[in-house]
C-alpha cells in the first residue's frame, strides 16, 4: 500500500506505511543514521500531511513488521481489543489527534479506548502533535500501579533511588542509599545497576536493600537491575526478589539481542507474582527501554526508532508493569544528538507509554558526548512533570559514577515537587512524616546528619 501527498506543487509518494511513519518523524539523528529521516523539511511535512489521512485501521491491516517473522507483531494483534477500539475505529490518525485533544477525552474516556490502540496507531498520532500537545494529552491519562507503595495517583510523582558504585561497594552504595532517603527519594523503587550480573553479586545487593528496607520498615520496593535469567534463578534459590527487572525492546530480533524472549518473561512474571511479596498490590515487573536499541542492533526492520521504541510498549503492558521508563538520553548521540532531540524523544515516549495504559517513568539523561548539558535536564524535568510522569530516576548529585551519565539528582526532584505542588506516594510520605523528615508543610526537613537515619551508613559501612 503506498500514500502520497501533494505539497507546493510537488507530489510527494511513500511506498509502506513504515516510511510513511519515518518520514512523518520530527528529525533525529538515529533515524538519520538508518537511512530512514525525510530528506527533506519539505518531504516532513508531505509525509505528514498524508498521515493524518491514513484511517486507524490500516496499521491493523498493514502491520510494520511482518506478522509471520516477529512475535512482538503477534501479540500487538493477537491481544488487540476490538471492543475498545470500536470509538474510534472510523478514525484517521488526524482524527484521532483532534479526539485526544477534546474535552471528551477525559482520563475515563482514554482508560477505556486503551486497549483498542497499537503502538504504531499512538507513534503515528505523536508525530502530528506539538511538544505541548504531547504534555497536554498525557496529563490527562492516569495509570495507577502498587507493589509497597502506589506510584501514578494525581498530584503525586515518586522517584527511583539509584545508588549504583562502579564496585558494588557496601560502604558507596550506602552512602548513595542515605543521601536519597534524607531527601525523600526512593519511593517508586530502590534499584541497583549492578557492577556485575554475578548471581553472586546481585544477591548480596538485594539482601542489603532487603534489610534496610525491613528494618526502617519502608514502604518501598528494591530492585537489582540483573537479566531476567539471574532473577529468576535467584528467586528460585529464595532470594529477596521484589520486582524482576529486564530491559526489552520492540522486535523480536531486538529482544533476542537482550537474551529475552517473551516465554522467559512469562516464566519470570508468574514466579515473582508467586512470592506474594507485595503489601499494597501484586504489579511486580520493571521494564526499561529507549530510542535506538533496535537499530544499535541492526534489529529495526527499516522502522523509524520512535516507532519501534513505542512497540516495546505492547510487551510491557503484556506483563501489568509497576514501573516502565524510558532511559531516554541514555542511549547516545548517534540515535538523539542534542537536547532538543533528547526533549522530543521523552515527551513522545511518555505519551505512548501513558496512552497505551503503562505508569511511564523517564532517566531523563545525556551521556557525556551528547549535545546536552544541565539546563537540558531541568526543562525536561519540568515538562515531564507537568504532563503528569509517574516517576524519574534520581543519582546523587545527578552524576552516575558507575555508568558514567548524567541524570537528575535528588534535589532535581525535589525542585518538581516544590514548584508543582507535587508529593511522594502516600505511604512513603507517610513513612517520612513518621520519622521526621517533613516539616509542618509536608517539606522534606533539613536534618544536618543528625537523624537516626545515618545509622544506615554506619551498619553497612562496618
Amino acid at each position: 500500500m503506498s500514500y502520497t501527498s501533494t505539497l507546493g506543487g510537488e507530489r510527494h509518494r511513500f511506498d509502506s506505511l513504515a516510511r510513511l511513519l519515518a518520514a512523518a518523524s520530527p528529525e533525529r539523528s538515529g533515524d538519520r543514521l538508518a537511512g530512514l529521516a525525510a530528506g527533506s523539511a519539505q518531504e516532513r511535512v508531505a509525509a505528514r500531511w498524508a498521515l493524518a489521512e491514513v484511517p486507524l485501521a490500516d496499521f491493523l491491516a498493514s502491520p510494520v513488521i511482518p506478522y509471520e517473522t516477529d512475535d512482538v507483531t503477534r501479540l500487538i494483534l493477537d491481544t488487540h481489543d476490538a471492543a475498545a477500539f470500536a470509538p474510534v475505529a472510523s478514525l484517521t490518525v488526524g482524527e484521532l489527534r483532534e479526539w485526544l485533544l477534546s474535552d471528551a477525552a477525559d482520563a475515563v474516556a482514554l482508560a477505556a479506548v486503551s486497549p483498542g490502540l497499537t503502538p504504531e496507531m499512538v507513534a503515528a498520532v505523536s508525530k502530528l502533535m506539538g511538544n505541548a500537545d504531547l504534555v497536554a494529552v498525557a496529563r490527562k491519562v492516569r495509570v495507577v500501579t502498587a507493589f509497597r507503595s502506589t506510584i501514578g495517583l494525581p498530584g503525586r510523582i515518586a522517584t527511583r533511588l539509584q545508588p549504583n558504585h562502579p564496585t558494588d561497594d557496601p560502604a558507596g552504595v550506602a552512602a548513595a542509599l542515605l543521601d536519597g532517603l534524607l531527601l525523600g527519594s526512593g519511593d517508586a523503587v530502590i534499584g541497583i545497576n549492578p557492577a556485575t550480573d554475578s548471581p553472586k553479586a546481585v544477591r548480596d545487593l538485594l539482601e542489603l536493600l532487603d534489610g534496610v528496607i525491613q528494618r526502617y520498615a519502608i514502604p518501598t520496593q528494591s530492585c537489582v537491575l540483573s537479566h531476567v535469567t539471574t532473577s529468576v534463578d535467584l528467586m528460585e534459590r529464595g532470594a529477596p526478589v521484589d520486582l524482576v527487572f529486564q530491559s526489552i525492546a520492540g522486535t523480536q530480533a531486538a529482544n533476542a539481542s537482550f537474551g529475552v524472549t517473551l516465554g522467559l518473561l512469562d516464566e519470570a512474571y508468574e514466579a515473582a507474582r508467586g512470592l506474594g511479596r507485595g503489601t499494597v498490590g501484586d504489579n511486580v515487573m520493571y521494564f526499561e527501554t529507549g530510542q535506538g536499541s533496535a537499530l544499535s542492533a541492526d534489529a529495526h526492520h527499516g522502522v523509524d526508532q520512535q516507532t519501534v521504541e513505542a512497540r516495546a510498549y505492547a510487551v510491557a503492558r503484556r506483563y501489568d508493569p509497576l514501573l516502565v521508563n524510558t532511559v531516554v538520553g541514555f542511549i547516545g548521540p548517534e540515535y538523539l544528538y542534542d537536547g532538543r532531540q533528547i526533549l522530543r524523544a521523552a515527551l513522545e515516549d511518555h505519551f505512548c507509554g501513558k496512552l497505551l495504559g503503562l505508569p511511564m517513568g523517564l532517566d531523563i539523561c545525556y551521556t557525556n558526548h551528547a549535545d546536552a548539558d544541565d539546563d537540558d535536564i531541568a526543562t525536561m524535568l519540568t515538562m515531564l512533570g507537568v504532563a503528569g510522569a509517574s516517576f524519574v530516576i534520581c543519582t546523587p548529585g545527578g552524576d552516575d559514577i558507575m555508568l558514567n551519565y548524567q541524570s537528575a539528582s535528588y534535589h532535581d526532584a525535589l525542585y518538581l515537587r516544590e514548584v508543582l505542588g507535587l508529593r511522594p506516594a502516600p505511604e512513603f510520605e507517610a513513612w517520612l512524616g513518621s520519622i521526621g523528615l517533613l516539616d509542618e508543610r509536608g517539606a522534606i526537613r533539613d536534618v544536618a546528619g543528625g537523624h537516626p537515619l545515618t545509622a544506615i551508613g554506619r551498619e553497612l559501612a562496618a
